[in-house]
């Protein structure tokens, strides 16, 4: 518990100050202009927030501080970030207004501190929209002008999750989820892997504590294992490239407890399986001849990376599919590097990263690097700049204003994973691509009107479709047709947001024409069915058929698509079907059925009622809480309840619906926990895979029901080329049971991997 100590915490907060000046002076060389503005936002800061405390008591001034000071120590920003990262709360919680920043600190700052600041007057007119998609998407806009506000909201986050444990369960789990969707994703587009790392770990830890705790326990246990690793494999390698005279540092590290789980969960392995614990960074000292141009200095860069990497090739063993030349074709963030995972003698596989001192600054500090160097070297011009290009495609993304928030955010959030592709034209120019992309993204980045009239293409001169999805190295020839134009179904082969959004431009001038035709048909239908023509009930119409724009809704009713009755039940005016009163009673059966999409097997919900397994805040006592079929809770798991209309639907607190939800939706977040004593069956579900053998059907079912005496209500397993795949459904009583059960199905003869759904 925090202790007030008013003469303590002033000498505190006097010793951060200095610590964040100290740090700020490593990193430039500060004018006395420079030093006198950070003082004066420092003034300007510790008054507005004078009297204020943090949840865990703590003076608030220590939260702008810290956040300065990773601004500083953690990406390699400078004066002005700092002075906004200390300023960065004052216009949302205290009286200070952006119109004061201004005077005080010019036009730069205040339009930062105004895009860090969160939107308070969102008023949230249906379940689709949200408060928190339109800060996202006005931090997202603002960024388009500054890039400082995107560097400053992620040092924000990594303070605040740092500092998460004194807030209540319900905003942990907001939080994390808000960081897992948009912050974690954005960190890493932005190449600050030591950020995205942390952040990562974090976000487990509160959302997934138990496996978290599990493999931080086995990586402890494989602590005493790095000294052997680094006698038989580190030492050696700085002997023998100190003998070819190589100058370097070298950097060791252990695998993250969250790079960990993620392995586990996308190979099916057991921790003990995991061979690439450890990793080596090897970063060379490559001078700079006098009179050498970049590119000439690049080249040497290169072959002094590769030299190393010969080197270590020639005494260990590498795997080949595992060498990564991120130098030659360096990430969209500007990330190179070159990779290659070797066996050491200690029969322990260790990943190796090869980079020159200018690639791990840019590799530490992602794009802020790359900003960084062209706000110090205004006035050079820099080639295929990495910043630019992706404010670019931000600036693309929102320009459709008549896409909900979430939509927005969650079409840019999509784009943040992409790898790329590099294909060619048939005169050698090179077009780099998100991988994935097909014979009509490459067309769009062409031209648009090339891509409008795109009709397939040659590919190593061989006649493909557009929905052709490419790889690098291949030379495409876009082949194009004026009688060809866009339909809607290119909107799912199109893989880039610069060709779907040039497709839907297209579509939506094709649409217009539909207006007067289909406003026409919806004013006759409203007259015959006594509607009011108004706003209101053409919102209610939007809302209904969840349409974005009166365009779109006007093309629907012209096309047919959308007819009389379908708007006559939007407003309760549809005449009943005949035999939808025969179906009635079995409404309720389908509706509560669970259907698996894999197997295509449909069982009935047999389960005993959990509405009152669980304990909710008391605001919440009245609604029916009931577990969520995305995830299917057991007695044990880790649960938040999330409002779905009138129910409580309760979800595992890693569950990707509910991070989702509750990073759009705060206010939909509900403490729930387990009633105590309950005696209940769950409804559970297992994936497993397996060696084909006679008698694999015949165990299962022993170990279900005979060892473990459990009810199991669906099994489906289907064989191809000598390996199972299968799906069990069941009821368990609680965690540990499905535990048990994964364990003993596990030590079955000839299964491979058996994992929760």
């Amino acid at each position: 518990m925090y202790v007030i100590d008013e003469e303590r915490e002033e000498r505190e907060i006097g010793q951060k100050y200095e610590e964040l000046m100290a740090a700020c002076r490593e990193v430039k060389q500060l004018t006395p202009q420079e030093e006198e503005d950070i003082l004066r936002a420092f003034t300007v800061a510790k008054k507005a927030h004078s009297g204020t405390r943090r949840k865990s008591g703590e003076p608030y001034i220590f939260h702008p501080l810290a956040v300065a000071t990773i601004a500083v120590k953690e990406v390699g920003l400078g004066p002005v970030a700092v002075i906004c990262a200390l300023l960065h709360d004052v216009v949302e919680d205290t009286e200070v207004t952006i119109d004061n920043i201004r005077i005080l600190f010019g036009d730069r700052v205040a339009t930062i501190v105004d895009g860090v600041t969160k939107i308070e007057d969102v008023i949230e007119l249906h379940q689709s929209e949200s408060k928190q998609a339109e800060n996202y998407r006005k931090i997202l806009l603002s960024m388009c002008g500054d890039v400082y506000v995107i560097f400053l909201k992620l040092c924000d986050r990594l303070h605040n999750m740092r500092t998460l444990d004194s807030m209540k369960d319900t905003k942990k789990l907001a939080i994390s989820s808000e960081t897992q969707f948009i912050y974690i994703p954005l960190a890493h587009r932005l190449g600050l892997y030591n950020i995205k790392t942390e952040l990562e770990e974090l976000v487990m830890k509160y959302t997934n504590p138990d496996e978290y705790a599990a493999i931080e326990a086995e990586l402890a246990r494989k602590a005493g294992s790095e000294q052997k690793i680094r006698e038989c494999f580190t030492i050696p390698i700085c002997q023998y490239l100190d003998a070819a005279g190589i100058h370097y540092t070298i950097v060791s590290r252990i695998k993250s407890v969250y790079s960990c789980w993620k392995k586990m969960q996308k190979k099916g392995i057991p921790f003990n399986e995991i061979y690439d614990l450890y990793a080596m960074r090897i970063i060379l000292d490559v001078e700079r001849d006098e009179g050498m141009s970049d590119a000439e200095f690049r080249d040497k860069e290169s072959a002094e990376c590769f030299r190393v990497y010969s080197i270590i090739n020639s005494h260990y063993v590498s795997k080949p599919d595992r060498m990564r030349d991120w130098i030659h074709h360096p990430k969209t963030n500007g990330y190179e590097s070159l990779h290659g995972t070797f066996s050491t003698t200690a029969e322990q596989w260790v990943e190796v990263q090869i980079r020159t001192r200018r690639m791990d600054n840019i590799a530490e500090k992602g794009m802020a690097a790359h900003f960084l160097y062209k706000e110090a070297h205004p006035d050079e011009r820099i080639e295929n700049n990495p910043v630019e290009e992706w404010l670019q495609s931000i600036r693309s993304t929102f320009e459709n204003t008549e896409k909900s928030a979430i939509d927005q955010v969650q079409e840019f959030k999509e784009s943040l994973y992409t790898n790329e592709i590099y294909v060619f034209t048939p005169k050698g120019t090179v077009v780099k691509l998100p991988s994935h992309s097909t014979v009509l993204d490459f067309a769009f980045a062409i031209h648009t009107d090339i891509g409008i009239h795109c009709i397939g293409a040659k590919v190593n001169t061989k006649v493909v479709p557009v929905g052709f999805v490419l790889h690098s190295g291949q030379q495409v020839q876009v082949l194009t047709s004026k009688k060809s134009f866009p339909q809607a179904d290119w909107l799912s082969i199109a893989h880039t947001s610069h060709a779907k959004e040039r497709i839907k431009d297209f579509l939506h001038e094709q649409k217009k024409r539909y207006h007067d035709k289909g406003e026409e048909k919806l004013q006759a239908i409203a007259n015959m069915l006594g509607l009011r023509n108004n706003p209101d009930t053409w919102a209610q119409l939007k809302r209904y058929f969840d349409i974005a724009s009166d365009v779109e809704l006007y093309y629907q009713i012209a096309s047919g698509a959308i007819d009389e009755q379908d708007i006559a039940k939007c407003f309760g005016k549809a005449r009943i079907e005949p035999n939808m009163m025969f179906l009635g009673p079995y409404k309720e059966l389908f509706e509560h059925s669970d259907v698996n999409e894999n197997s295509g097997a449909v069982v009935t919900n047999t389960q005993a009622d959990l509405s009152h397994s669980f304990i909710l805040d008391h605001e919440y006592e009245q609604f029916t809480a009931e577990p969520a079929s995305c995830c299917k809770p057991v007695q044990g798991d880790t649960v938040v309840g999330i409002v779905s209309g009138s129910k409580i639907k309760v979800h595992r607190t890693n569950c990707k619906v509910a991070m989702d939800e509750m990073a759009s939706h705060e206010n939909h977040i509900v403490r729930a926990k387990w009633r105590q004593g309950e005696k209940v069956t769950f409804l559970s579900g297992l994936t497993l895979t397996a060696i084909d053998r006679r008698g694999l059907l015949q165990d299962l079912t022993r170990v279900v029901s005979e060892e473990m005496d459990l009810n199991m209500r669906a099994i489906t397993l289907e064989a191809s080329e000598g390996i199972v795949h299968g799906i069990i459904m069941l009821y368990v009583n609680n965690l540990d049971g499905l535990h048990r059960l994964i364990e003993k199905i596990q030590s079955i003869d000839g299964v491979e991997d058996t994992r929760r759904m």
